[in-house]
């Protein structure tokens, strides 16, 4: 393992990383509102609507990201819809996280009890009201595991984005085995890297868990 080495190339890996984090944070964050709101269309069986976030849901779960972020890169230039890299990378992850979202969020939302919906319907509240201060409140808490361990899932794909010519810790890696045939450096500096960015996301998916079994309990 060559020492020098790597600390040459660390703040290619620390550029990389932001990056990563940077378009990891922004297709997360659209893939929690699509998710949600697929959810809600769902949950209210909300006519064609529905239909179209089934199809949008089984679409976007039964086709690897890599195939959607060449659909968005290579296709859609020759429809006449030019992307940038980062905003392939951002689309692509919130398509994919979003339908991961919206199955999660919806077993969530099927988990309130169907009484207190019904009465908060009985008392005058429209279905919108019922959803924000009756159903997404307590959806959210149920659906806290599965969000965890969704982000997880997605930050983990952002090693797709290389595919699209976006420097992400996969493309650096890559880049660096092939200029420099430095195998083990780039690949151990791969993994620690992403060590880095999972391990907090774990930490803190673990202790919400164990609040919310004690929440249950008490």
């Amino acid at each position: 393992m060559n020492t020098e080495y790597i600390l040459k190339v660390l703040p290619l890996y620390c550029d990389a990383a932001l990056l990563t984090l940077r378009l990891g944070f922004a297709g997360i964050i659209l893939s929690v509102i699509t998710g949600l709101l697929c959810a809600l269309a769902r949950f209210w069986k909300v006519p064609v609507l529905k239909n179209i976030v089934r199809v949008y849901t089984e679409l976007s779960r039964n086709t690897p990201l890599l195939i959607q972020l060449f659909f968005l890169y290579f296709a859609l230039p020759k429809l006449g819809v030019k992307l940038s890299s980062e905003q392939c990378g951002v689309i692509g992850l919130a398509f994919l996280g979003g339908s991961y979202m919206a199955e999660t969020f919806r077993s969530a939302l099927e988990s309130v009890s169907r009484p207190q919906i019904e009465s908060g319907l009985c008392i005058g509240l429209t279905k919108a009201q019922v959803a924000r201060y009756v159903i997404i409140p307590q959806a959210l808490g149920f659906s806290v595991p599965g969000l965890c361990a969704n982000i997880m899932f997605l930050i983990k794909e952002t090693s797709m984005f290389s595919a699209v010519a976006l420097a992400d810790l996969m493309y650096i890696a890559k880049d660096l085995i092939g200029m420099d045939y430095k195998t083990d450096e780039a690949l151990t500096l791969l993994v620690v890297f992403y060590f880095i960015i999972l391990l907090p996301v774990s930490v803190i998916a673990n202790i919400a868990e164990r609040r919310l079994r004690r929440a249950a309990v008490s």
